[in-house]
Formats: structure tokens, C-alpha cells, sequence
């Protein structure tokens, strides 16, 4: 009898959709290199939220031509897998391709991640729910799409990038609501 297959967590980066997040909602300018995530802490946080290893996945839009090759580096430094996808101006290929991995999950075991605030996941995400398995959505719980947080009710299970994975090294200037039992004065003063 075959062994069965390791338990492992699938981590789906979109990092376009959480730079942009970041960027146009929460700085309201595009993120210095100190402001951004720290991808390492991502990957530490969803090896240790499920306790299995991670196969982290980083979606990079390369239509054109080009590659951040020091961040790409930085990644693979990282245990990242980049996948640097490209097609027509038109065509959103980084989602393009977190869809098709959604969907190729459906039939395969593990559990998965996906760090992005995008509707267009919806009907992937939904598909994966009711299965033998965890999914989750890293984000800004105040950005994500309202779609993805009605599946709470479902299972789907929503960490937030700064308060519960710690992925930033500096506190951001985010307003959002805060539950009682999570208020730290200290942050303020």
C-alpha cells in the first residue's frame, strides 16, 4: 500500500493585489521597500497556522518583458516558488494563473492560503470549502472582498497580514474597527 501523501499547505501569493492594497489604501502612496511585507514572516506564519510545511507559491506579472530579478532572488532565498506569468495587456495573468491553481487544488490534498483581497477568487475558493481541508485568506480584513468574508460562515478562515501574521516590521496607519479584547492602548500613545 502506498504511503499517503504528506499534509502540506498550499500558499498562494498575489502580490500585486497586496501591494496595490497597501499601497493605494492603507499609505495612500505606492509602498517604500521597508513598508512592504515581509514575505519570510508570511511563509514562517503559514507553516506554524496549520503545522505542516509550506509549498509557498509568489504570482509576478511579467507581460513585460521583465523580471524584479533581485526580488526574484530574494524569494527564491526565501523558499518562494515564482511563478512570473505573461499575456496580452488585457489579461490579468496573475489572477489568470492563482485561478487555474485554485482549481487543480480542488482534486489534490492539502490545505491552502491565499494572500489577496480579490473577488475573482470567489468561485475558486468556495469550490475548495467542504473538502477535507483548511483555506484561508491572508489580507487587510477591512479590504477583503465581501464575498470572501461571507464565506467565514463557510470555513473559510481570514488572518490579517499585520495583526495576526506579523508580516510588517512597522505599524501601520490603518483605521479599522477593533475588537475590544484586541485593543492595545499602547499602539496609540
Amino acid at each position: 500500500m502506498p504511503d499517503a501523501p504528506a499534509a502540506r499547505t498550499y500558499l498562494l501569493i498575489d502580490g500585486e493585489n497586496i501591494d496595490a492594497t497597501l499601497g493605494l489604501s492603507v499609505l495612500g502612496h505606492r509602498p517604500n521597500p521597508e513598508q512592504r511585507p515581509r514575505w519570510d514572516r508570511v511563509s514562517e506564519f503559514a507553516t506554524q497556522a496549520w503545522g505542516q510545511p509550506v509549498q509557498a507559491l509568489f504570482f509576478l506579472n511579467a507581460s513585460s518583458g521583465q523580471m524584479p530579478l533581485p526580488f526574484v532572488q530574494a524569494l527564491l532565498a526565501m523558499g518562494y516558488h515564482p511563478i512570473p506569468l505573461s499575456g496580452s495587456r488585457d489579461e490579468k495573468v496573475v489572477d489568470i494563473g492563482i485561478q487555474r491553481t485554485l482549481e487543480a487544488l480542488v482534486d489534490r490534498p492539502g490545505d491552502v492560503l491565499l494572500a489577496s483581497h480579490d473577488g475573482d477568487f470567489l468561485p475558486q475558493i468556495e469550490a475548495l470549502l467542504g473538502h477535507d481541508r483548511r483555506v484561508g485568506v491572508l489580507c487587510f480584513r477591512e479590504f477583503l472582498n465581501g464575498g470572501l468574508t461571507d464565506l467565514a460562515n463557510r470555513g473559510l478562515k481570514i488572518f490579517d497580514l499585520e495583526d495576526d501574521v506579523a508580516a510588517f516590521t512597522s505599524i501601520l496607519p490603518r483605521v479599522r474597527i477593533i475588537p475590544i479584547d484586541a485593543f492595545d492602548p499602547l499602539r496609540y500613545l
